[in-house]
């Protein structure tokens, strides 16, 4: 889970939360997603609020929850770029 990490503090208030204006565009690799989800799932656990809004029926699990906010493109995650390996004939 080294892969992802959420923009977001652990603990948000209402005043440094951000929510995207528009929705994200969707994940295209289901583990991405899962990664994502369960970042988001973990603060949610460790107290973070909700962002589907009052009008929606949320969900009892915090890993519902997440889900669907990474469905609806509310969660904002960062993809590190992937270094490459050191080839093994370059050694010193």
């Amino acid at each position: 889970m080294d892969e992802t990490t959420p923009q977001l503090p652990e603990q948000t208030t209402p005043e440094d939360a951000k929510i995207p204006a528009e929705p994200l565009p969707p994940i295209q690799s289901r583990f991405l997603f899962v990664d994502v989800a369960a970042l988001r799932a973990k603060q949610l656990r460790r107290g973070a609020r909700p962002r589907l809004g009052e009008e929606t029926q949320l969900p009892h699990k915090a890993e519902r929850v997440a889900m669907e906010e990474v469905k609806r493109g509310l969660v904002f995650y960062d993809v590190p770029e992937v270094k490459p390996a050191p080839s093994e004939g370059a050694e010193g």
